[in-house]
């Protein structure tokens, strides 16, 4: 079901909560942030957090459970993490297994829950700096790849970066630079700018997550550090179980991005 962009993060969550929405929230919800989430039993958590605060380009830590078997997020709103997600992905022993609208079922009191920042909040900097962001233009989920960018390991955690792409003439690139470096919080600067075959990708047309989109004679592509970037660690690590969020489909938040700015 389509949402108006401009909806409230609260009714947003109503939607996904009822089942009315399950696609990828990019533009909606604008002036508040958007998280990317991991779930892990309690067991596997230090190790994750310290996996996060050793990369926090890709990892960067917005909130986490007061303590496991916690549903909300207190800093973040009223949040049911069970089910305020449009899409939730299931790993056991580090493997994708199935994809659902919620986690009622499989909730227990051992889990917990990492909220981290996603590009998708730096988005509306961008274009109030007047830049098109080609996967909002084209309403469509941004694309993503894996790159061979090394994470620093964490215990069994490890892996290489996924990195978000969006397209810009040079100048405009720079001026996206500029943007993104007073968001740290949420990715921050781009990771890599033009040729993607030296990161490791090799057709820009064809992303690992979420749909390709139009790049135009002059452009070139910026990549930024992307919060998917856990899925592949979760999938090296192997734990016996985990959830995260759908690529794309994020917790929106009532914390407001300029919150995460830096002035």
């Amino acid at each position: 079901m389509e949402v108006v962009a401009n909806i409230t993060p609260s009714a947003l969550r109503e939607k996904i909560r009822s089942g009315e929405f399950s696609d990828n929230t990019s533009g909606l919800a604008p002036g508040f942030v958007q998280c990317n989430i991991v779930i892990l039993p309690s067991q596997w958590a230090a190790d994750f957090l310290r996996f996060c605060q050793a990369n926090p380009r890709p990892c960067p830590l917005i909130a986490c459970s007061s303590s496991p078997g916690d549903t909300g997020l207190a800093k973040l709103g009223n949040i049911d993490i069970r089910r305020d997600i449009p899409s939730y992905r299931v790993f056991r022993d580090g493997v994708f297994d199935v994809e659902c609208g919620d986690i009622m079922d499989l909730w227990t009191e051992d889990l917990v829950t990492f909220a981290l920042g996603c590009s998708f909040s730096f988005e509306e900097a961008l274009m109030e700096a007047g830049l098109d962001v080609r996967n909002i233009s084209e309403k469509v989920n941004v694309p993503m790849f894996r790159s061979n960018i090394p994470c620093e390991s964490a215990g069994p955690f490890s892996g290489d970066m996924v990195v978000s792409m969006r397209p810009f003439l040079p100048a405009d690139a720079i001026r996206a630079i500029q943007v993104c470096s007073r968001f740290p919080a949420v990715h921050g600067a781009p990771v890599h700018l033009g040729d993607p075959g030296a990161i490791g990708i090799a057709d820009i047309n064809a992303p690992d997550y979420g749909d390709p989109v139009n790049i135009r004679t002059g452009e070139l592509p910026l990549f930024w550090a992307c919060g998917v970037t856990p899925q592949v660690a979760l999938e090296n690590a192997a734990p016996p179980f985990a959830i995260t969020h759908s690529p794309g489909c994020m917790l929106v938040t009532d914390m407001r991005n300029a919150e995460l700015a830096i002035l």
